[in-house]
């Protein structure tokens, strides 16, 4: 892997393609033995790498809250139903 690839290759890259790269940087970084031109160069595309990883985690938290109904607060919103996991009203007359 080149470690001077541009920011502009990440946003091609799926989650897992990115967490992968990233776990290599990390590897290569904690072996040691890399110049420290290289060890820059290698931190500098795990940052971005890093925050590639967190825009599609930011996504899929987005999609998942709307799937469910749910705000960013993770409050349910839009519904008038009864929570059926609570016990029926004792003076509920209709049962």
């Amino acid at each position: 892997m080149a470690a001077k690839k541009t920011t502009e290759d990440l946003s091609a890259l799926s989650y897992e393609q990115a967490r992968d790269q990233l776990i290599d940087v990390v590897t290569r970084l904690e072996q040691g033995g890399a110049t420290l031109e290289e060890s820059l160069s290698l931190w500098e595309r795990g940052e971005a790498l890093a925050a590639r990883c967190q825009e599609w985690l930011d996504g899929a938290r987005e999609r998942l809250s709307k799937a469910h109904g749910a705000n960013p607060s993770g409050a349910v919103v839009g519904t008038t139903a009864a929570d059926p996991r609570e016990p029926a009203d004792e003076n509920d007359t209709d049962a």
